[in-house]
């Protein structure tokens, strides 16, 4: 099988990274699994966020630059990524971009650097009610199936409920998981309060957020509709004004709901920021795990 989505997942990251950065990646993605029992990998420079305590003082004086020691876990670790696959996501972000393909990129991303580190990872989403199961395994043919399957399903006819997927989760998953939910700001609103109380019980989750492209300042294409919207529409200044305020309203409403239950998110509109974006979320995400 030609490995075609992660051949140009793994040249995205690097076109969008450098040497320095990659490494930043890859070890914010290792400190996801930081806990008690650890083993120290090696050193890197100081960014914003990192623990004080992680300072290594003698390397730092030696080096004439603040570094700070990683640790790993040794046992591997389940990784589920959760997709929206509603027909929303065959629309635009606000970069002109794709949300499947963002989504498929923000995904195959996190894959690769779970296949690296020697982890499991899975997927799951829901078409027109059925759930679509990807096993866990750590195999590069396995990753490249469901971003190829995902892509082939997420269709202009397609219905799904993304609160109905991760309820099956929670009924059918009782092993601990990172799950990573890749969905849309309209997504990410209409999860429950109930699911998310439950879900941080179970498994460890981190979201996702696709934005979405502006319906107003040039010509737009409505997918749940099938068409494009009138001139007279996207062209109207104070459609546009109401239309900024309720995305801010909701981008602001979807934060603190997922602050509430400690869960933490981050919002990507290209491909060209997926990298930077991940290694934020994933910084963060330990630093609120050793406070």
């Amino acid at each position: 099988m030609i490995l075609d989505y992660i051949t140009k997942i793994k040249a995205n990251i690097s076109i969008h990274t450098n040497i320095k950065a990659t490494s930043i990646l890859d070890g914010s993605y290792k400190s996801v699994f930081m806990g008690k029992s650890l083993n120290f990998e090696d050193l890197r420079e100081y960014i914003p966020g990192d623990n004080i305590r992680d300072i290594d003082w003698k390397a730092s004086s030696r080096s004439r630059m603040l570094l700070v020691k990683r640790y790993i876990a040794e046992k591997k670790h389940n990784i589920l990524l959760v997709f929206d696959s509603g027909v929303k996501m065959n629309a635009e972000t606000d970069k002109g971009e794709s949300k499947k393909d963002v989504a498929i990129y923000t995904a195959g991303t996190l894959s690769y650097l779970a296949y690296s580190n020697g982890d499991f990872v899975g997927s799951l989403y829901n078409i027109d009610g059925k759930m679509r199961f990807f096993p866990l395994r750590n195999r590069l043919y396995d990753i490249e199936h469901f971003l190829a399957q995902y892509d082939k399903d997420v269709k202009s006819s397609n219905t799904s409920d993304l609160n109905k997927t991760l309820e099956y989760l929670l009924k059918n998953f009782r092993r601990k998981m990172v799950v990573f939910v890749i969905t849309d700001i309209k997504g990410a609103s209409e999860v429950s309060e109930a699911v998310l109380k439950k879900l941080i019980c179970q498994h460890d989750i981190l979201f996702v957020q696709v934005n979405d492209a502006d319906l107003t300042g040039g010509r737009s294409f409505k997918v749940e509709n099938n068409r494009y919207l009138p001139r007279f529409v996207t062209m109207n200044k104070k459609l546009a004004s109401m239309e900024k305020n309720i995305k801010k309203k909701i981008t602001e409403e979807n934060e603190k709901k997922l602050m509430h239950h400690a869960i933490l998110s981050t919002n990507v509109s290209g491909k060209d920021d997926i990298t930077m974006k991940i290694t934020e979320l994933l910084e963060r995400h330990r630093y609120a795990n050793i406070r």
